[in-house]
């Protein structure tokens, strides 16, 4: 009879810690646990021969941290689902780990439970990522580089403005009305969230939309 339990590989360097979560592997039904690594380097190669489905890994180690060895294994085991259990809510290690193949992103803060749900989620096909990580990165897409939601006449008008060319030369230039001008300058300062031209100028070049004349 074929065992149906899912696998699970624990990767974290400390022995407490995967004490820990082999406990809460073994009391579940459905799970199977089929090996421990104390260190990235050591994932790396004694998971592929133990063939799990899904391995729960720690992102700081010592050696190699748990996104550099998640990458390694990925590309050689695509059928492995990768979750990253950390303590770690850091938008750029997300973002790292997500592009290393990790199917989530989980707090060590986790319940048992909630962990379990998360792996027979990620086993399922899905990719889950903890709340806390949700609402990271999406402060990061918040903060974005001001200007990247210019449009290409906005931008025309920015460089235009940034030589000190007037509302009339402005229109004159490209050959549209000056109450158009006034338009898009309008837009220009509430899309980079600034009170003037000279403002929006200044920024402009700070930030490399245009080139500095």
């Amino acid at each position: 009879m074929t065992d149906r339990r899912i696998r699970l590989f624990l990767v974290d360097d400390h022995p407490m810690v995967r004490a820990g979560l082999a406990a809460m592997i073994d009391a579940e039904r459905d799970l199977l646990r089929v090996g421990e690594a104390g260190s990235g380097a050591d994932a790396v190669r004694l998971v592929p021969p133990a063939g799990p489905d899904v391995v729960l890994m720690d992102l700081v180690m010592p050696d190699m941290d748990g996104i550099t060895a998640t990458a390694r294994l990925s590309r050689a085991m695509p059928a492995t689902r990768f979750v990253i259990l950390t303590s770690i809510v850091d938008p750029g290690e997300i973002d790292r780990a997500i592009e290393a193949g990790a199917a989530g992103y989980i707090l060590k803060t986790v319940s048992s439970q909630e962990l379990v749900s998360v792996i027979r989620a990620v086993h399922g096909g899905r990719r889950v990522l903890a709340p806390e990580v949700t609402d990271a990165l999406v402060a990061k897409r918040q903060r974005r580089t001001p200007g990247t939601d210019l449009t290409q006449r906005e931008r025309e008008l920015l460089s235009l403005m940034a030589r000190g060319l007037n509302n009339q030369e402005i229109a004159d230039e490209l050959a549209i009305a000056v109450p158009t001008v006034k338009f898009h300058i309008t837009n220009i300062l509430a899309k980079l969230q600034v009170d003037n031209r000279t403002e929006a100028v200044l920024l402009a070049i700070k930030h490399r939309i245009v080139s500095a004349p």
